[in-house]
């Protein structure tokens, strides 16, 4: 019988044994998994932390971005109005210069260049030639034989000119009409101004405004 018993005992202290065994393996299996488990979330989270902190970098440079091209075109939209300001000052300014001069015994030739311009661009062979009240004063028999003779030399041609009997033009510069009537050039100085727009506009902009390239 009492053989019996310490037999029992030991099975049972054998049992016990075996179940500490198997719960300190499952214990230290547990605390393994959760070593991992803990390892890879704090991977995830560092991993999810530079994906946010790619993703704000990111968004700050797109945002810098835009604002430094905000920025460039608005500096570019003022040197734009700034440049139309000064342009427009300046082509006034010639304007003012060459009505300033409509009166001078020099302003001759002018005209006469303006006269000889208009008929070889009107093209015909006979025309007439109108200009402002002032002008029509300095255009007389010697001023359009002055013409004539340039235009001879220039186009070979034998032009028939003679001062308009219209109404004295109401702005500076000549017209010529053709003898016909049908066809015009208007050398005027606003028109001419239109004309040479874009020449004139690059010679101010590379005489006066050159250092904004540089810049």
């Amino acid at each position: 019988m009492e053989s019996a018993e310490k037999g029992k005992a030991e099975l049972i202290s054998g049992i016990e044994s075996d179940a500490r065994i198997e719960e300190e393996a499952i214990i230290k299996d547990a605390e393994k998994r959760a070593a991992e488990k803990r390892k890879y979330s704090e991977k995830k989270i560092e991993a999810l932390l530079n994906d946010a902190r790619s993703e704000a970098q990111r968004q700050a440079e797109a945002v810098k971005r835009k604002i430094l091209s905000g920025v460039k075109l608005e500096l570019k939209r003022n040197s734009m109005s700034v440049r139309s300001v000064l342009i427009k000052e300046i082509m006034n300014r010639v304007e003012n210069k060459l009505a300033s001069m409509a009166g001078d015994e020099n302003y001759r030739s002018v005209l006469i260049n303006w006269i000889v311009e208009a008929f070889i661009g009107l093209g015909a062979e006979a025309a007439q030639i109108n200009a402002s009240q002032k002008e029509r004063a300095l255009i007389d028999d010697r001023l359009i034989s002055e013409a004539k003779e340039i235009i001879h030399i220039q186009t070979n041609k034998q032009a028939q000119l003679k001062l308009s009997d219209a109404e004295p033009l109401k702005y500076q510069g000549v017209v010529l009409t053709a003898a016909d009537g049908r066809t015009a050039f208007n050398n005027q100085v606003k028109t001419r101004m239109l004309r040479n727009q874009r020449e004139i506009r690059t010679l101010i902009y590379n005489a006066v405004l050159a250092d904004d390239r540089k810049e």
